[in-house]
């Protein structure tokens, strides 16, 4: 059984209020700077060309492999066959390339994906030099960057400048359907509380450190394996499933770091490389020498990049994991589990063999309800959805309902950085963000930052 009606889109803009801001550099045209891009993201923040940024991007970063593969990918979006880009590239590799950048200001929006280790540093060396950032998550890998980046938000608000980091989870097609269910009553009811050992809300992603990144095999930089410098698993994949527990439980409502979260439990362990996987994914014949303090038993590489946290947001029971393994089976990927539990029903997000390892939602019952009346209720909320999310339907599966979306919101993971970059450009020529997303990134980045902690002290007593 499949249910559809026609409906046209409803335009939407911008919820809850705002603090104005008033960026003179980017009343005209939006110029980009990327600084030291050690990261693959940056790159796709320029997969795709935008109508209000200049086509030339300042780069400044330390000479070496990094900013090399950088310019490959950008090199590649340039000659691809079908729609092109047409980057320019002006490239600065001196050792003074963070005085450089604040020196010459040949742009206004600073763009940072790369080594986490100096992150939140240039950060706020940036909003302090009057810069807009957009940041690659995360912006914070500890206590000590956590304070930092909570001056850096306070510098951004006094100098006018926009601080956003890219969350592009928000963009995949069944996690903004399972945060539209959630918030019609009819169908969810309202969110359990949950419990430290039934949480009403569960998200697990699970990550490959072997992938294909634009069809091509991705070359990661060796200091990926090192958590002083990447950061371990619970405070980087992490901070995506901390954002769309905000994002999608609480939507639009400010969080206040202080009175809203408690972590209940963190835990952290190692995924284990051996010498051959490390040579396939990095090109290196030998691990370099400050990851020699991570190497174990038979030149085996320990490295923390899995985690999971158990905390409560506004009094509701939430749990986030992150898993890495090296390489994913045949014709799999990356893939994400998520558990809403309503009182009416549970919204369940399953990406695994069953799904051809492709995500899709469940809207599944809860036990002693009246399958005729849901139904009935499905039909009827059905056209408040696809007022927002038109084409979509609700087909029978078992016990369940399964949301099936049209194939064009299914654009991909690498389509979605364009979509966070739009939305930044939005902000940008408004000259405001929503007054929720700054308080909730600096939630996010307590959650994250402080369950590391919670975790490092767990181990230190077992």
């Amino acid at each position: 059984m499949i249910f559809s009606c026609s409906t046209h889109k409803k335009e939407t803009s911008t919820q809850g209020s705002s603090t104005e801001k008033t960026n003179a550099g980017t009343a005209n045209k939006i110029k980009l700077i990327t600084l030291d891009p050690g990261h693959f993201h940056a790159a796709l923040v320029q997969k795709s060309m935008y109508a209000n940024v200049d086509s030339v991007v300042n780069v400044y970063a330390p000479a070496g492999e990094d900013v090399q593969e950088h310019l490959k990918k950008i090199a590649a979006y340039n000659t691809r066959s079908e729609n092109p880009a047409a980057w320019r590239e002006e490239v600065y590799t001196g050792t003074d390339y963070l005085q450089k950048m604040l020196q010459e200001k040949k742009g206004n929006v600073v763009v940072l994906a790369g080594n986490n280790q100096k992150k939140t540093e240039y950060i706020k060396a940036s909003v302090d030099a009057d810069l807009n950032v957009l940041a690659d998550k995360p912006m914070a890998i500890n206590t000590a960057s956590f304070d930092l980046l909570k001056d850096a938000f306070a510098s951004a608000d006094k100098n006018n400048v926009l601080l956003y980091d890219i969350m592009t989870e928000r963009y995949e097609i069944t996690t903004m359907l399972q945060r539209e269910l959630s918030m019609l009553p009819e169908v969810f009811g309202t969110l359990q509380q949950g419990t430290p050992t039934e949480p009403a809300i569960t998200k697990e992603s699970v990550h490959h450190i072997f992938k294909y990144v634009s069809g091509n095999p991705l070359k990661r930089p060796a200091w990926f394996f090192d958590v002083t410098q990447q950061g371990e698993g619970i405070v980087d994949v992490t901070t995506h499933l901390v954002d769309l527990v905000q994002w999608e439980c609480f939507p639009e409502q400010v969080i206040h770091y202080q009175q809203d979260i408690k972590i209940t439990d963190a835990r952290r362990w190692k995924t284990l490389m051996t010498p051959s996987q490390f040579k396939q994914v990095t090109q290196m014949a030998a691990y370099p020498a400050y990851l020699k303090k991570d190497v174990e038993k038979d030149s085996l590489l320990g490295v923390y990049c899995n985690g999971e946290i158990n905390y409560q947001i506004k009094g509701v029971h939430a749990k986030v994991s992150v898993i890495w393994n090296f390489q994913a089976p045949e014709g799999a990927g990356d893939t994400h589990y998520s558990m809403m539990k309503g009182t009416k029903a549970n919204l369940i997000i399953r990406q695994g063999k069953e799904q051809n390892y492709k995500p899709q939602l469940y809207i599944e019952p809860v036990k002693g309800t009246d399958v005729k009346a849901f139904e009935a209720d499905l039909k009827n909320v059905l056209v408040k959805v696809q007022r927002q999310y038109p084409g979509v339907e609700f087909q029978k599966a078992g016990h369940a309902w399964l949301a099936i979306a049209p194939e064009k919101y299914h654009n991909g993971h690498e389509a979605h950085f364009g979509q966070v970059t739009e939305k930044y450009l939005q902000f940008l020529v408004a000259g405001k963000m929503p007054a929720w997303e700054v308080p909730n990134m600096i939630a996010k980045y307590y959650t994250t930052t402080k369950a590391l902690e919670v975790a490092k002290q767990k181990a230190k007593s077992m």
